[in-house]
């Protein structure tokens, strides 16, 4: 079934098909369960973003959270659906039975978080966040400060943020000012402003825990002397119930071009010296620990992007099925019925690049999500070693070209589509965030060429290499599958030479050179994964459907063996061009001077 916010028959292909979710039931800690539970807590998930989260949509989008000078208002469909989200037990759904949780693999939560983004990815930040702060605390937290807030957390009452970005600080956290000022009790008082707090202010929740980076007075300057504090809006007692208010302060509400309905803030911690934080785990560590979340929020916000551009996609895709407009280009019969616009080739070109970028990055996104299952859980350490690798492409591909669909959907609608009419323009302004929040592309770049590819001693390019390489094994036996492969295979040659020539570079100390077009790089890497993830999805295909007497089985399996079609032959082919890029380590703009500008 396809509905209107992501192609059910795609999401469990992907789930049990390709990435094999119900054999994850081997692992002792997901033994309850079985496919039918899987399924019944992606059908609830479904339910709750159809029935309170999208239709509200474009009204939070209109009507944006205000803010008096005294408290922030939201509109009241916002404070419905959090409290059906926290009703359903989602909050807490990949945590332990003890804790309140489903023990739910993050696999099948993706595949909920998918209904929600695609729905209304607004109102979704709020819970995704909360359940990110909450994971944070339960890894790394004492144990008063996890009895003290994961209930109320995991139960709705409290929500939580992240709050790393200072007005003159952005990306480079090591340059940080918000202080910590240690107390006899134990606690801290912190003072800072940061800003682009998503979620930092509403009136959703009775108490926000902000999870706080600062710097303890005299610790060392940079990353290294970074540390990590739960610092609550209303302070809270050991049972859980509320104090008085802490000292934090919203300054003011920052409006912005789309996540209209996400409150994104600017928040003064201790104008009045007195705001208490509480150190998580040991001092200096901070970042450290805050990367458990970022990490997270990084597939999040892939996951998010790969959904938004999902959404524009099927929107497209049922206008262009009952859009009459225009005749073949062959005919000469001004009295011919006009034709549906996608009979046109070149609105089939724009609804397929369209679906390989974001059946692409939707699979990209679940087998991030399988090897934090094989590696959290079945403590396979190869498995987090690729995710690590993974990680800066999970985020950028999606948030690359997610927007990339959002515009050709618009294209596809035309006029139509830049109107408020129809949701596709909402979907291009919401997608927008999704290249700069949590690392823009040129930070993963850096992060992925200057770091990733080389820890370990290269191993989890190894991991990835082999693979890609049992894909092509099993696919170039398939004959519709061949001549792709051989395509592939290329481009995959030409890759693994330039990463070999990068990495020379940077062993020989040039680093400036090595990474100076590193987000080209980046790119690269992200199309010769999805390129793979599009083989995979064929191979699978051709084994699920191939001898299948439904018409709609024998419809699915032709889409994906076109769209893996369409993505080696028009847009693999790109990375060519960036490979001569990156091999000539080309100057054009390092050598670019500022006054030239």
């Amino acid at each position: 079934m396809v509905s209107n916010l992501i192609n059910t028959k795609d999401l469990e292909f992907l789930l049990y098909d390709v990435f094999q979710a119900q054999k994850l039931t081997e692992l002792s800690f997901y033994q309850d369960h079985d496919k039918g539970t899987f399924d019944g807590v992606i059908a609830t998930a479904e339910k709750i973003a159809t029935e309170y989260f999208l239709p509200h949509n474009s009204k939070a989008d209109a009507n944006e959270p205000q803010f008096d000078g005294h408290k922030v208002t939201t509109i009241d469909e916002v404070k419905v659906a959090w409290k059906h989200y926290s009703q359903s037990g989602l909050l807490a759904a990949r945590h332990s039975y003890e804790d309140g949780g489903m023990q739910l693999p993050a696999i099948i939560n993706t595949a909920c978080v998918s209904y929600f983004m695609s729905a209304n990815p607004s109102t979704s930040g709020y819970p995704f966040l909360t359940s990110a702060a909450a994971n944070l605390i339960n890894a790394f937290a004492a144990d008063e400060h996890k009895k003290k807030y994961l209930p109320a957390m995991f139960d709705g009452r409290f929500s939580g943020t992240m709050a790393l970005t200072e007005p003159d600080v952005g990306s480079s956290l090591g340059d940080l000012t918000t202080k910590a000022t240690p107390q006899d009790d134990g606690s801290y008082r912190i003072k800072g402003q940061k800003m682009y707090i998503s979620g930092g202010d509403q009136d959703i929740t009775e108490n926000i825990v902000h999870l706080v980076l600062a710097r303890i007075e005299g610790a060392p300057q940079g990353a290294k002397g970074i540390s990590l504090f739960i610092v609550p809006k209303v302070l809270t007692h050991d049972d859980g119930s509320l104090g008085e208010a802490n000292d934090v302060k919203l300054v003011g509400l920052l409006h912005k071009m789309g996540y209209r309905g996400t409150t994104s803030t600017v928040l003064q911690f201790g104008d009045n010296n007195q705001c208490q934080g509480f150190l998580i785990g040991e001092a200096h560590h901070g970042l450290k620990y805050m990367f458990k979340m970022m990490n997270e929020a990084r597939i999040g916000v892939g996951t998010g992007a790969a959904m938004i551009g999902y959404r524009g996609y099927l929107e497209s895709l049922d206008y262009a099925k009952n859009r009459p407009q225009g005749r073949s280009v062959a005919s000469k019969d001004p009295n011919s019925k006009p034709l549906n616009i996608i009979e046109h080739t070149d609105v089939k070109r724009m609804l397929l690049a369209q679906k390989c970028f974001v059946e692409g990055s939707l699979a990209l996104c679940l087998l991030a999500a399988r090897l934090v299952d094989e590696s959290e859980v079945g403590g396979d350490v190869d498995s987090g070693l690729l995710l690590d690798l993974l990680t800066p492409v999970v985020k950028s591909f999606p948030s690359y070209y997610g927007p990339k669909a959002n515009d050709l959907a618009i294209q596809v609608l035309a006029g139509a589509g830049y109107t408020k009419d129809y949701p596709v323009e909402q979907c291009y302004r919401d997608n927008r965030l999704n290249p700069i929040h949590e690392g823009t592309h040129g930070i993963q770049s850096l992060d992925l060429l200057g770091r990733k590819l080389w820890l370990h001693n290269g191993k989890g390019q190894q991991l990835l290499l082999q693979k890609i390489q049992q894909t092509l094994t099993s696919a170039k036996s398939k004959q519709p599958l061949t001549v792709l492969v051989a395509e592939y295979q290329k481009y995959l040659d030409l890759f693994i030479k330039t990463t070999m020539t990068l990495g020379g570079a940077l062993q020989k100390g040039e680093v400036e050179k090595g990474l100076a077009n590193s987000a080209v790089y980046l790119d690269m890497m992200g199309k010769i994964v999805v390129a793979w993830l599009w083989i995979e999805m064929a191979d699978k295909a051709i084994d699920v459907f191939d001898k299948s007497d439904s018409a709609e089985d024998q419809q699915f399996l032709a889409g994906k063996l076109q769209a893996a079609q369409y993505f080696i032959r028009w847009e693999l082919p790109k990375v060519e061009h960036q490979a001569n890029l990156l091999q000539g380590f080309d100057e054009t703009c390092m050598a670019m001077q500022a006054d030239w500008f």
